[in-house]
């Protein structure tokens, strides 16, 4: 997502949810969004009438819908998709990310569900259907690799929970020694999934 092709309330969006990857829902302010975003601190108020609750529910869900549409790009770059390939592209996103830039960031999604899911209202909900945005087109991808219908989405929540597991660890740990594992150990799983073809 470019800054210099959208306009202040999506660089802002954008802004809230790389702000929250790294510092959480709780220690990003508003003024701090629109100062990422090189937006006017007085366009906060117009295009986020709902204040800091909107804004932190469009950022989860900016993310939600960026990390599904990520799914199809990660098929697109295998020569041969399979379930545990997709499952390495998605861990090698953060692994090189990790490799390049530290361990400063992780998931917004996973950064407003601890700040928020106790709180309940509608950053939960928003929390909950960007999961959701993410899980159904990784369910509908394992589906055209061959796994079963019935066991595509519970492989999808899998592959999603054992990821975000996974980068926690790799920043408490400073290491991305548990992405690795977390490759080497579900990839078999995932594949042994696909069904006979036909």
């Amino acid at each position: 997502m470019s800054e210099t092709r959208h306009g202040p309330r999506e660089r802002m969006v954008f802004s809230a949810a790389q702000l929250i990857r790294r510092d959480g829902v709780a220690a990003t302010g508003m003024r701090e969004v629109a100062a990422h975003a090189g937006a006017p601190r007085g366009s906060l108020q117009h295009y986020f009438p709902g204040g800091k609750e909107q804004l932190v529910n469009e950022a989860v869900g900016w993310a939600g819908r960026y990390a599904g549409k990520r799914i199809a790009r990660f098929l697109a770059g295998l020569e041969e998709p399979t379930p545990s390939g997709v499952f390495a592209a998605m861990v090698a996103q953060w692994t090189d990310e990790y490799a390049a830039h530290g361990f400063a960031t992780g998931c917004p999604v996973a950064a407003a569900t601890v700040d928020c899911a106790s709180a309940g209202g509608s950053t939960r909900e928003a929390v909950a259907a960007a999961f959701t945005t993410w899980r159904t087109p990784l369910a509908e991808a394992l589906t055209g690799m061959g796994v079963p219908a019935a066991r595509a989405e519970s492989l999808a929540t899998l592959m999603i929970s054992t990821l975000e597991g996974a980068i926690l660890m790799a920043r408490a740990e400073q290491d991305t020694g548990p992405l690795a594992t977390a490759v080497r150990e579900l990839g078999p799983l995932l594949d042994s999934a696909v069904g006979p073809p036909g």
